[in-house]
């Protein structure tokens, strides 16, 4: 057996020159000992490769294994200095006082239907928008793609003069109208494709939408089918992977949005926006607690305590929604880039 036929010989096919049930020492004798540096290899390239996820999984889960340690905490635990992790007195009153602070029902009810209805929007609009752009030709289309474009590079806040000014001073038919503290402005904005990271879903479905194959919508056109009639017998089918991405993107994006919520939803009550209000209304609620007697200061340690407890009542939400989503999220992040 020369040198160069040993190389290109794997595992398997030596295994098939030793006995039948020839043992792991003795298969390897008989590959000239490929078989125990092919093993080697492998094992060494799990366990780093594992160590590697485990690794990247505890910088993203430790800081709210932390924050779920602190809410079970009571105050004299927080000033403990024995205690790192596991709390001594368990206690949930930390999960009483935030949900009390944020008004935790009437908050992630107003949370819920704005990020759906916003979402739904968004994905119906952007769907459309982004067919368009990549299956038909009309005047300035370079130009329109290259606005596109600008909403996904320039950020929000550069506009915010603007967008404050144009909604409340709306004219409508020459009547001025204030539509801040109401969710219309976000169904405009929506629904003329200037919401939320809006051009990023346009862009993404139209680079979907341009791989697929022309010979589908040709065939539909055979058939009888419109323009319309083929986007939403053929297209919106085949799209559901994109479709699934843009709207868990959408609801998750605006499920934490503050900037777009203070900017328009005065009345509306959000968790975005009640999360950076908790350290203040915590000394308001002590004060209450104490019957308005004297000024009581809130304990930086109990006041973070209380803040971190408030941002697991926002996160786990969304956290559950991923864990009943996550196989259909990551088949559609496959099956996209497997498209595009």
């Amino acid at each position: 057996m020369t040198k160069k036929s040993k190389k290109e010989m794997t595992p398997t096919a030596l295994n098939s020159s030793a006995p039948l049930h020839a043992t792991f020492w003795e298969r390897n004798e008989a590959s000239d000992g490929i078989l125990l540096k092919e093993t080697i290899k492998k094992y060494a390239i799990s366990i780093f490769r594992g160590i590697l996820l485990f690794g990247m999984c505890f910088m993203i889960i430790q800081p709210i294994l932390n924050k779920i340690s602190v809410s079970l905490m009571s105050e004299r635990d927080l000033y403990d200095t024995t205690i790192i992790l596991v709390p001594k007195h368990f206690s949930i009153n930390n999960w009483k006082i935030a949900s009390t602070i944020i008004e935790y029902k009437k908050t992630l009810f107003n949370t819920v239907w704005v990020s759906l209805l916003v979402s739904i929007i968004q994905v119906c609009v952007c769907s459309v928008v982004g067919y368009g752009f990549s299956r038909f030709q009309f005047p300035l289309k370079k130009f329109w793609f290259f606005c596109v474009i600008l909403i996904i590079v320039i950020p929000p806040q550069t506009i915010s003069t603007s967008l404050f000014l144009h909604f409340r001073y709306f004219n409508f038919f020459g009547k001025t109208i204030n539509l801040r503290g109401n969710i219309i402005p976000y169904i405009l904005l929506c629904l003329t494709g200037q919401g939320l990271k809006n051009g990023l879903y346009i862009f993404m479905i139209r680079q979907f939408f341009m791989g697929f194959p022309f010979e589908l919508e040709e065939a539909a056109y055979v058939d009888g089918c419109g323009p319309f009639a083929t986007f939403f017998r053929i297209m919106v089918p085949g799209a559901k992977p994109i479709i699934t991405s843009c709207f868990l993107f959408s609801f998750v994006w605006q499920w934490t949005d503050s900037f777009y919520s203070n900017l328009f939803l005065g009345n509306v009550k959000m968790l975005s926006i009640a999360l950076t209000t908790v350290v203040d209304k915590f000394g308001i609620y002590l004060n209450a607690m104490n019957n308005g007697v004297g000024s009581v200061i809130a304990p930086v340690g109990y006041a973070n305590a209380v803040l971190s407890t408030a941002m697991l009542l926002g996160i786990f939400p969304v956290i559950i929604l991923y864990v009943f989503c996550q196989r259909l999220f990551v088949e559609s992040l496959a099956s996209t880039g497997v498209k595009m």
